[in-house]
C-alpha cells in the first residue's frame, strides 16, 4: 500500500468534499441541504485545501478559515460580483456568491466548530491509527503529549 501522509489525506478529503459541494449546487434544490449544509461543508472544503499546503497542525486555522468565509460573505453584501463586472459569469457568481445572509455566517461558524472538534479530539487518534496501519510514515505523526506539564 502506498503511503500518502497528511497532505494526501487532506487532498483526498478536499476533492471528495468539492465533488459533494458541486453535486449539491447542481442537483439539490431544497430548503436545508443546499442553503445550510452546503455552507457548513464549504468551510471544511476550504480548510482541507489549506491543509494540503500547510499540513502541520495550526490551532487557529479553523478561525482563519471562518474569518475568510465571513470576508467573502461581506463582499457579497457590497455586491462584489457587480463591482468586478462578472455578474454574467455563472461560475464566478456561484463561487463568490451574490447575496449576503446572516444564516450563512452562522453555518460557517458551525463548520468551524466541526473543524475545532476534529482538530482537538478526533485528529490525534485518527492519525495515530493511520500510522499504526502503516498508511502514513512516522515522521508525519506529531507526538501528542497527554501531560500538560510536558508541553511547557
Amino acid at each position: 500500500m502506498r503511503r500518502f501522509g497528511k497532505r494526501g489525506f487532506y487532498m483526498t478529503a478536499f476533492l471528495v468534499l468539492l465533488v459533494i459541494e458541486v453535486l449539491i449546487a447542481l442537483f439539490v434544490h431544497d430548503r436545508f441541504v443546499r442553503p445550510y449544509l452546503g455552507d457548513v461543508i464549504v468551510v471544511v472544503v476550504v480548510y482541507c485545501f489549506v491543509r494540503i499546503w500547510i499540513p502541520e497542525r495550526y490551532r487557529l486555522m479553523p478561525l482563519w478559515v471562518f474569518l475568510f468565509a465571513v470576508f467573502v460573505e461581506v463582499l457579497q453584501y457590497v455586491r462584489i460580483v457587480e463591482i468586478l463586472g462578472v455578474q454574467d459569469n455563472v461560475f464566478l457568481r456561484t463561487v463568490i456568491g451574490t447575496s449576503f445572509s446572516w444564516g450563512d455566517i452562522l453555518c460557517y461558524a458551525v463548520g468551524s466548530v466541526v473543524l475545532v472538534i476534529w482538530e482537538w479530539h478526533l485528529c490525534k487518534s485518527f492519525f495515530k491509527k493511520l500510522y499504526t496501519f502503516g498508511i502514513i510514515c512516522y515522521d508525519e505523526v506529531v507526538p501528542i503529549s497527554t501531560d500538560y506539564n510536558e508541553s511547557r
